[in-house]
């Protein structure tokens, strides 16, 4: 039987919008590839008294999971002769056991369980040129890279407030409806990539402040970085 794999899945039919949108995304802490983005800290979300494992409410939070299916069925004993059922989903680059269900079918399943220690987010690491780089900054084919911006206009400056998991967050003066404020921003992204204008190319994004910034001469890692630096509160 082939492998399965699940690249994301969403509780959700769209990301949540507005001011209380920002998403949490974790990594597989053995080889540190993406494993799931979610609306809550995982911190913060109950623990079974079994095994430690997070309790993730899918009707309740977002979860998008970047998972091998193949973990496989294992049944457990729960004491007093009761079994427990799991299916078992594993990290996409090294195979490590991370989270499970107690359905079998992902898209019915109403919690994911996920093993204590097993994720790690970005915001938690000491060091950013060891955490990996999230996925709104992508490396493309013929050595370029894409940045997704969420734009918030009218600001009294420009300036870059939030490195998340799914865009950057960049403030601008101009107003968005306005072709000065694509002009204020690529000049401002040039100053922090430390690029040219015709090194870099604006797109739209999936609503009228989000934006697809495409850059030449730089690694993802390299953009992350030069980034995560900029980063004003």
């Amino acid at each position: 039987m082939p492998k399965r794999t699940t690249h994301t899945y969403s509780s959700e039919d769209a990301l949540p919008d507005g001011p209380d949108s920002d998403l949490f995304v974790y990594y597989c802490k053995h080889c540190s590839s993406h494993v799931l983005i979610t609306d809550t800290q995982l911190q913060k979300m109950p623990k079974r008294k079994t095994d430690k494992a997070y309790v993730l409410d899918k009707k309740k939070h977002l979860t998008r999971l970047n998972i091998n299916q193949a973990g496989g069925k294992v049944l457990l004993k729960r004491g007093e002769g009761k079994l427990e059922k799991q299916f078992r989903m594993n990290c996409m680059g090294c195979g490590l056991f991370v989270c499970y269900r107690s359905e079998e079918d992902l898209e019915s399943a109403s919690f994911i369980y996920v093993v204590d220690g097993a994720l790690s987010t970005v915001a938690a690491e000491t060091n950013p040129q060891d955490a990996p780089v999230p996925p709104c900054i992508s490396q493309l084919e013929g050595g370029l890279v894409q940045v997704a911006i969420e734009v918030e206009d009218r600001a009294q400056r420009s300036a870059i407030t939030r490195v998340n998991a799914d865009d950057v967050r960049v403030t601008v003066a101009a107003p968005a409806a306005r072709g000065e404020a694509n002009n204020e921003l690529l000049e401002f992204m040039g100053k922090v990539l430390g690029l040219k204008l015709s090194q870099m190319t604006l797109q739209r994004g999936w609503n009228s402040k989000s934006k697809l910034l495409v850059v030449e001469d730089l690694t993802a890692r390299e953009v992350y970085e030069k980034l995560l630096e900029a980063v004003q509160p």
